[in-house]
């Protein structure tokens, strides 16, 4: 049995792009073109690859076919690149996954470096930390940016450094909930500020304290930029990285809390995936700490 990488490539179009209609346009081809080629490859292979649902999804038979894909469409780059070096290759799609706090507080300054030496067009995923490596496993993404140091499945992984977080608040929020101090019952009463329901941070920290974070009152916030701009304002108390530490703010105490980020990619020789990774680093090292967090 044999994968034709046409095909491949026609599963992974409907993935990126959600429709058979949007995929016809990237490929240059017709609706009616797309779906031929989708039911050939799962007739050849004998699996239903994709759920025809508006985005499309992947069966787990498809995100093995995805991956492939993406993995053949990396290695064509790369081997094209090397037969020609001054000749001008196609662009690349290269999807990465990142957590919010990274991507908005040094993640994007090695890729416009990245996107201005090299034909590139970066497709960011943004999840929590603790679950980019699940794009990794499904194919959707090349390289992680992700908590998890155990490597996936024909990956690699190597350290960047710790995101390091403290408590925070404006003095004026500050006077007002905490004027005996920061204790146990007054952090019942002040409102925080979470990211989302699976962010875990603040939580951590009250449970540091003393207090479980349930009942306590707080403002959802899913975006890192809009996150640490509510703080400010005096939304709310919140867990902000080093790099969104502004002078206005006021640290409450208690532990800081440290994450460990590594980098998964996909285990290939890949010279395009390989500068990516090296740059990514570069920016890490100059902008993160490096100790490991103590358990």
């Amino acid at each position: 049995m044999r994968i034709d990488p046409e095909l491949a490539a026609t599963v992974a179009a409907v993935v990126d792009e959600g429709t058979l209609d949007a995929a016809a346009r990237r490929l240059h081809i017709t609706p009616s073109a797309v779906s031929q080629r989708l039911k050939t490859i799962e007739q050849q292979l004998g699996r239903v690859l994709l759920v025809r649902s508006k985005p499309a999804r992947t069966t787990e038979a498809g995100e093995a076919v995805v991956r492939l894909a993406r993995q053949v469409a990396l290695l064509e780059h790369d081997a094209l690149a090397g037969l020609d070096p001054d000749g001008g290759t196609e662009r690349i799609r290269v999807p990465l996954a990142v957590n919010a706090d990274s991507m908005a507080t040094w993640f994007l300054p090695p890729l416009a470096r990245l996107s201005d030496r090299h034909e590139i067009d970066f497709d960011l995923h943004r999840d929590d930390q603790n679950f980019t490596v699940r794009l990794l496993e499904s194919g959707t993404v090349m390289a992680a940016v992700t908590s998890e140091e155990t490597p996936v499945a024909g990956c690699s992984t190597t350290p960047l450094g710790v995101l390091e977080y403290r408590a925070m608040a404006t003095e004026g929020f500050a006077t007002r909930w905490f004027p005996d101090g920061v204790t146990p019952d007054a952090l019942t009463r002040a409102p925080f500020v979470d990211f989302d329901r699976r962010d875990a941070l603040q939580h951590e920290w009250l449970s540091a304290q003393g207090v479980s974070h349930q009942g306590v009152p707080r403002h959802y916030v899913p975006a890192s930029h809009d996150y640490a701009l509510a703080v400010r304002l005096g939304l709310g108390w919140g867990m902000l990285p080093l790099p969104q530490q502004t002078g206005e703010l006021v640290p409450l105490g208690g532990p800081e809390l440290r994450v460990q980020l590594y980098w998964q990619q996909w285990n290939l020789r890949s010279d395009l995936l390989d500068t990516i990774a090296g740059e990514v680093a570069l920016e890490a090292r100059r902008i993160l700490g490096t100790a490991v967090p103590s358990d």
